[in-house]
């Protein structure tokens, strides 16, 4: 049989120069190798439990009612709806009414007299509205020669006098109303009156006699010179 060469033996020897030294940690892995056990551990560290919380306090107990300790307040109750404030007075109670006396046959003249000294003063002609209980005046009927549209018109453009028969149902309303009672019956009278004092925005002026609701009103009194 051929004889083999002996193995050289390999002696552990320390490392040359220039070669890093084996950590502690690669020895034992080799040892550990070499002899078949498990390699050492470095320990471990384990943190600290968490303190646990104890229970949390109870909320306070209220305190027994003694004797001198005052009970809880006592409801006042909600007063009730304030009273209604009376109604404020109807407009037509700060339309200042002026009376200037005249016959039917004379209202028509007391009239246009009326309208120039208003207009004397500074009133504007589209704030005079003109009305009369019994004839139509005579500018109504020269404007009314030129047809209902272009009479009706002169209302919406408001810039002069505009006369009307005093039972028209147009909604119409002006600063200053003159009423000419130049006929009709006195209950006409009396109902082209209240109709004229609700037209009338600051002053109602009656050339005639319109009944006694006329001639008790505040300011009415015969002969009274009219105010711009």
């Amino acid at each position: 049989m051929p004889v083999f060469p002996e193995e050289p033996e390999i002696h552990e020897s320390l490392p040359g120069p220039g070669v890093p030294f084996p950590r502690e940690s690669d020895a034992q892995a080799l040892h550990a190798t070499a002899t078949g056990s498990a390699p050492a551990t470095a320990p471990t560290t384990t943190a600290a439990p968490l303190p646990v919380p104890g229970p949390r306090p109870a909320p306070p107990r209220p305190a027994p009612p003694r004797a001198d300790r005052p009970g809880p307040p006592r409801l006042i109750p909600k007063p009730g709806p304030a009273p209604r404030r009376p109604a404020p007075a109807p407009a037509t109670s700060q339309v200042e009414v002026q009376r200037v006396a005249a016959t039917p046959a004379q209202a028509l003249e007391r009239a246009d007299d009326t309208v120039d000294r208003l207009l004397d003063s500074g009133r504007d002609p589209g704030d005079i509205l003109v009305l009369t209980v019994g004839e139509a005046h005579p500018w109504q009927q020269h404007e009314l020669s030129f047809g209902e549209e272009r009479y009706w018109a002169q209302l919406t453009e408001g810039g002069d006098v505009f006369y009307a028969d005093a039972a028209l149902t147009r909604p119409i309303r002006r600063e200053v109303v003159v009423l000419v009672v130049n006929g009709g019956s006195a209950v006409r009278a009396a109902e082209a009156y209240t109709a004229a004092l609700g037209r009338a925005a600051s002053l109602l002026v009656v050339c005639g006699e319109a009944g006694p609701a006329a001639t008790a009103a505040v300011g009415a009194a015969p002969g009274r010179p009219v105010k711009a």
